[in-house]
């Protein structure tokens, strides 16, 4: 388990973009009691909700860290947030970072931390065996959740189904493979910051052996359709051999995000690519399900996108914010 220390102030820089701001979202939305408020540099639209604190004023308020709510491309600290960080450490606060980069391989921040005291806690260099993945079958079911992009609600769907999994009293466990996951709930590992030969291993490590009944929910990473990340996704996919697969879809985007020149492909054409691939590691792999985020769809929109989701693909289709998950349930129960 990681010692996150909480509750935090959750800084969104200057960011503009919600997407890249779905690290402050994510914790926002699914751990709320560890959320004390919010602080942005000038020029940020980002707004949590929150209260909006100085890292003195939260530090005051009992505050430990200061979380990094950022997830921009690279994954890398953009140097002009480097004073807000020595800030926060100056003001007594810890830093939790999901970024790639080591706070550490900042002079500045290594200097600033080293005065107060302050951990630097980077949550993407996590500890865990470095093996390569043996493809052997292990007990227990796995639900692993894929999309047609990055940034659509993979993470959400995932928690959202371990949390109707484990109200209906079914042995759940949601496995966390991207740093939002892990400091929401506490463990897990940054897939996309593992070496590529390891990704399956890790994979694999994350979910061990388990009871018969028991289901792994693991959160899904990236897209075997986005010019970037594909690796890590096809990683995670042969490492989990997920007994069922929810695709995970945006019914308004068009373009891969970020990527202007790639459309997103049709759910029939997901269906065709992830299959195959899956069944390289687990034979009786399936889509069991399509989860669509209809954010900012009205209750129109959002009937005519489910339907026309399912009419596409022969699958159940639903909203995991939105709607009932037991048909779900009831559908995984037959596996």
């Amino acid at each position: 388990m990681i010692a996150l220390p909480r509750p935090y102030l959750v800084f969104t820089g200057d960011l503009r973009n919600e997407v890249n701001a779905k690290t402050a979202y994510g914790v926002r939305d699914w751990a709320p009691e560890s959320c004390a408020g919010q602080w942005s540099l000038p020029g940020c639209t980002i707004d949590l909700a929150l209260p909006v604190l100085t890292p003195a004023e939260a530090r005051a308020k009992g505050v430990k860290s200061l979380l990094i709510g950022a997830a921009p491309p690279g994954g890398a600290l953009p140097a002009h947030w480097i004073g807000a960080v020595v800030e926060a450490l100056e003001a007594g606060l810890d830093i939790v970072s999901g970024l790639h980069t080591p706070l550490g391989s900042f002079a500045e921040i290594a200097a600033a931390a080293a005065k107060s005291g302050g951990q630097l806690i980077d949550i993407r260099h996590g500890q865990y065996e470095r093996r390569v993945g043996t493809g052997i079958k292990r007990s227990g079911k796995r639900l692993l959740t894929v999309g047609t992009d990055c940034a659509l609600g993979k993470k959400y769907t995932a928690l959202s189904i371990t949390r109707a999994m484990q109200a209906a009293g079914w042995d759940a466990s949601f496995r966390a493979t991207g740093q939002t996951g892990i400091m929401i709930s506490g463990e897990g590992a940054a897939i996309d910051a593992v070496v590529a030969d390891f990704i399956s291993g890790v994979a694999e490590q994350l979910s061990p052996d388990a009871a018969p009944a028991h289901w792994d929910v693991i959160e899904g990473q990236g897209s075997l359709f986005h010019p970037a990340y594909a690796a890590v996704t096809l990683g995670l996919l042969h490492g989990s051999q997920p007994d069922a697969m929810v695709l995970c879809h945006h019914p308004t985007r068009e373009r891969i995000n970020g990527f202007e020149g790639y459309r997103l492909p049709t759910l029939t054409q997901a269906m065709e690519l992830h299959l195959p691939l899956a069944r390289r590691t687990n034979p009786d792999s399936r889509i069991v399900a399509v989860a669509l985020n209809t954010k900012g769809l009205d209750e129109a929109a959002t009937a005519a996108a489910i339907a026309a989701a399912g009419s596409e693909t022969g699958l159940p289709a639903f909203d995991p914010i939105k709607h009932d998950l037991s048909p779900l349930l009831a559908q995984l129960e037959t596996l």
